[in-house]
């Protein structure tokens, strides 16, 4: 992974909350932010000027203390969006003069570039969203698909929504090696020869059971073999499975016996 360049346009994004109502909001929004790899809050005008010491707030952070720590709180839009190159308004509500409509991934695929930034992503209040002349301070508006029946989402999952979004864009489209999971564990892919001798051994096996007749094996030992093509085997289970012919060909000898 290219880190200098990685940085930069993760650094570069701010995610911007105007005149939030509920603190536990803002640390949702800090932990959010962060799992994506950002680290950039401001709040404009919230309604607790010491809401990033709040006690909800600092619970729903949790482990993005760091983040709300270093929110930053201006008293107007102009404020936050000093120094930024771009700004793009986050409303579930369309207006009738705006400047042009992308959904999150539109906008993360197409205006997130290393040399445009800094930019932000401007949020409204839980409450009223985002007023008109906010708007129009905008060069972007953001429309997060949701259902016409109920298009309103929680601000701080309307934040994790163009996180996701602007990560995935910036790992795939940035020149920055594709990201994969920790999570769970990752087997070595068996060879053809491992899989092939698992074949053999399966079938002698089988034969020893009782369950294959060679002198007519039909088209058993293919559609087995087309079967675990399609598992994709890791050489432990090629151990496993050898393991299993192992036991047959020995109870099959001691129930001859």
């Amino acid at each position: 992974m290219n880190a200098s360049k990685s940085d930069t346009i993760f650094q570069g994004l701010q995610f911007v909350l105007v005149q939030t109502s509920h603190p536990g909001n803002v640390g949702a929004a800090a932990r959010a932010i962060k799992t994506m790899g950002f680290s950039k809050l401001v709040l404009v005008s919230p309604r607790y000027s010491t809401v990033k010491s709040h006690p909800e707030a600092i619970a729903f952070a949790s482990g993005a203390l760091d983040v709300l720590e270093n929110t930053q709180i201006v008293d107007s839009i102009d404020e936050a969006l000093d120094g930024c190159v771009g700004a793009a308004a986050v409303t579930a509500r369309l207006r009738e003069f705006s400047a042009k409509i992308l959904t999150p991934r539109q906008f993360a695929e197409t205006q997130l570039k290393a040399d445009a930034m800094p930019q932000a992503l401007v949020f409204g209040s839980e409450r009223y969203g985002l007023p008109n002349d906010i708007v129009s301070r905008c060069d972007t508006l953001i429309n997060i698909p949701a259902s016409a029946a109920h298009s309103s989402l929680n601000l701080a999952q309307a934040v994790q929504v163009l996180a996701y979004e602007c990560r995935m864009a910036i790992l795939a489209g940035k020149g920055i090696a594709k990201e994969t999971s920790h999570i769970g564990f990752k087997g070595t892919p068996a060879t053809i020869d491992q899989v092939n001798g698992m074949l053999s051994h399966m079938e002698r096996a089988l034969i020893a059971l009782g369950y294959l007749d060679p002198e007519t094996p039909k088209k058993l030992m293919p559609r087995l073999s087309r079967l675990f093509s399609r598992s994709h085997l890791e050489t432990e289970e090629i151990n496993i499975l050898r393991g299993i012919a192992n036991q047959i060909e020995e109870l099959a000898g001691k129930t001859k016996r």
